[in-house]
């Protein structure tokens, strides 16, 4: 039995069906994103999104798709959309049956009339095929397909006016389409010849998406429809529809080219296969040779800090070593100076080339030291090179072996949160998790040089470590509440219980001792550990927000003051395992089972960017988020290596049982 299933029952109440949301990529950055009942509630969300050109922008070009049953001269819509607040038309409430795997498909019943719609996103290809099935009628029936143009970039909204191009261009089964000169045309076909295309354009005015609503942001857009295709269908029978931005030749060939497609689609039936699935989603291949690794869907892009966080979970755990290397090699060729570009400067992102060093020890598992190091052994070297320049003043390591990090333009650590230009939480100074990873990276490629003979290398670095340790300690710990401060400046120790110490704890290179780390990770499990993830912050802190108000601005201020992040808990995982070894499997096991009952909810199949601190723990961000999803993967894969060599002892003890028994 599939872990996706749904309430039939609650598929036509909105409450339900609109907080579920299906997402199809074609794996070069365009995707299909809207609601199970087809209802579009974010400015992200269209049948198709995607890249017009070299850039990373995307852009939705095919909104919605209105389908109309048409019997003894009744119209009967079953579209549903959202106008100043009123649903119209409703044809949610005609929705019998949902399901997600091989591909979305949604039963609708009209009377006697039994209509199947199944959405088809092909990958590699800006192509969308939706295959209509009239499973059951007893008269004459016709089908109408509308659709609705944006053509817009997917952060903005468009608004009627007089630029639009609302014509229609015969081609083989069917129309291309254009709104601006800038964009490229939209070929819409249909693999049956009889169905005719009526041109009507017209603007429709006011769609309204709720969530951008509820987020604080303008939620309304006018879309153009250019007209409408109309067939007769006999019970049985099907018509496929396609929007692509390639041309299909003739009918035969989209009739076949979707046959061929859904016959190489995977079923997602348990947990680890919807989200191995869901991993393959974030990687993008883009021309000119460049492969990136999106943070998420669907209004996130390529983040230096998240890419090389979640790309061993994303890319590793399923054997794809290539897409890894690839995603590293992509953002090597654009370093400058030992420090990587964009989002993964360490002049954005404090942190984000040390995290570099993490996806290098996972990938080294892989393929194994001497290669590492060979490949990238210089490119290490070059980085902790730089630390040690110092980054414009803004990231710098001191004399005592601490890097100390501060922007007065934005934070620089993974608390990132800033409301009216000013950061929610400094973090100025030296902080707990950038020091962690300092210290790792350095022992790593310590470790790594030593062992493939770069001795010059390790003269010059050996000390490092020792003196990153005797002043972390001096610094972090000089409290007597237990555990190391969340950051360290002049004006003194920020005490603050937040999720960062684990990642100190769960490095493969770690400057505590495993009895330190016994009672510090006791106050993690007792005050941040949820059924979600862990909590941004205590709640026993004065500062500590739930984030219960539905406005922006309180979701904003509870996103690092106590919001739950699941990507933190590989680094408990791994202290859990390293501390208790075999006997955490339970724990470990049960940490992963709370999050399979939110696969089917939110986007389907995946993990949400964070949740609300407090129960429910209802989803908040980025609907699909490649940290958390990463970070499932690894736990997954962690909770293998230590039931592998468990299950190999049971079954030797049964052997030797039996054979006793003989």
């Amino acid at each position: 039995m599939s872990i996706l299933t749904f309430d039939k029952g609650q598929l036509g109440n909105l409450e339900y069906s609109l907080q579920h949301e299906m997402l199809a990529t074609d794996r070069r950055g365009g995707y299909m994103s809207t609601t199970i009942v087809g209802c579009n509630t974010r400015r992200y969300h269209g049948l198709m999104v995607a890249p017009i050109d070299d850039s990373d922008r995307t852009y939705i070009l095919l909104s919605s798709l209105d389908e109309t049953v048409v019997q003894h001269d009744q119209s009967f819509n079953l579209a549903l959309h959202r106008f100043r607040g009123v649903y119209e038309p409703r044809g949610h409430k005609y929705i019998t049956d949902f399901r997600y795997t091989p591909c979305p498909t949604i039963t609708y019943r009209v009377g006697d009339v039994v209509l199947r719609k199944e959405l088809l996103w092909i990958h590699k290809r800006t192509q969308l095929m939706i295959r209509y099935t009239l499973v059951d009628a007893h008269s004459e029936t016709k089908l109408r397909l509308r659709p609705f143009f944006a053509f817009r970039d997917k952060h903005a909204l468009t608004h009627a006016n007089m630029e639009a191009d609302g014509r229609s261009y015969p081609v083989p089964c069917g129309v291309k389409c254009r709104l601006y000169e800038s964009y490229p045309w939209l070929y819409l076909q249909t693999n049956r010849p009889d169905a005719e295309f009526i041109p009507a354009p017209d603007w429709y005015y006011g769609f309204e998406y709720s969530q951008e609503l509820i987020r604080g942001h303008e939620g309304h857009e006018d879309l153009l429809t250019t007209g409408y295709f109309e067939a007769e269908m006999k019970k049985g029978e099907s018509i496929i529809f396609s929007a692509s931005t390639e041309e299909m030749k003739d009918c035969n060939s989209i009739t076949e080219f979707y046959e061929a497609s859904i016959d190489r689609r995977t079923h997602k039936i348990d947990f680890r296969s919807c989200l191995q699935h869901a991993a393959r989603q974030m990687i993008i291949r883009r021309p000119g040779n460049r492969t990136e690794m999106l943070a998420g869907y669907t209004y996130l892009g390529v983040d230096g800090r998240a890419t090389f966080i979640a790309l061993p979970g994303i890319t590793l755990e399923q054997g794809h070593k290539e897409d890894c290397m690839d995603v590293l090699d992509t953002m090597i060729r654009e370093m400058r100076n030992g420090d990587f570009a964009g989002s993964a400067s360490a002049l954005r992102e404090a942190d984000a080339p040390l995290w570099f060093f993490w996806t290098l020890q996972n990938l080294e598992k892989h393929i194994g030291a001497k290669e590492l190091w060979n490949r990238y052994g210089s490119v290490m070297k070059e980085v902790l090179e730089a630390y040690r320049r110092g980054f414009d003043g803004k990231v710098v390591l001191h004399e005592n072996g601490l890097v100390w990090a501060w922007d007065d333009e934005r934070p620089l650590t993974w608390m990132n949160t800033q409301l009216d230009g000013q950061a929610l939480i400094p973090r100025r100074g030296y902080a707990v998790e950038i020091n962690a990873l300092w210290y790792n990276a350095v022992s790593y490629t310590l470790a790594l040089a030593a062992k493939c003979g770069d001795k010059e290398f390790t003269a010059r670095w050996k000390g490092m470590p020792a003196k990153t340790k005797a002043s972390f300690m001096a610094k972090f710990m000089a409290s007597d509440e237990g555990y190391p401060a969340d950051y360290v400046n002049d004006s003194g120790a920020d005490m603050s219980l937040r999720p960062n110490m684990i990642i100190a704890f769960g490095l493969d290179y770690t400057m505590f001792t495993e009895e330190q780390m016994f009672d510090m990770v006791l106050n993690v499990r007792q005050q941040l550990l949820t059924r979600r993830g862990l909590r941004t912050l205590s709640p026993l802190h004065p500062a500590y927000d739930s984030g219960e108000q539905e406005d922006w601005i309180s979701r904003e201020k509870a996103r690092m003051n106590g919001a739950v992040w699941s990507w933190p808990l590989i680094f408990y995982i791994r202290t859990g395992f390293r501390l208790r070894g075999a006997d955490f499997l339970p724990t470990a096991r049960e940490i992963v089972e709370s999050f399979e009952d939110e696969l089917p909810t939110g986007c389907i199949g995946s993990l949400p960017e964070y949740h609300e601190p407090d129960p429910p723990f209802a989803p908040r961000g980025s609907v699909s988020s490649a940290l958390s999803v990463g970070a499932m993967l690894q736990i997954l894969d962690t909770i293998d290596r230590y039931e592998k060599p468990r299950r190999a002892k049971k079954s030797a003890a049964a052997s030797k049982k039996t054979a006793k028994n003989r």
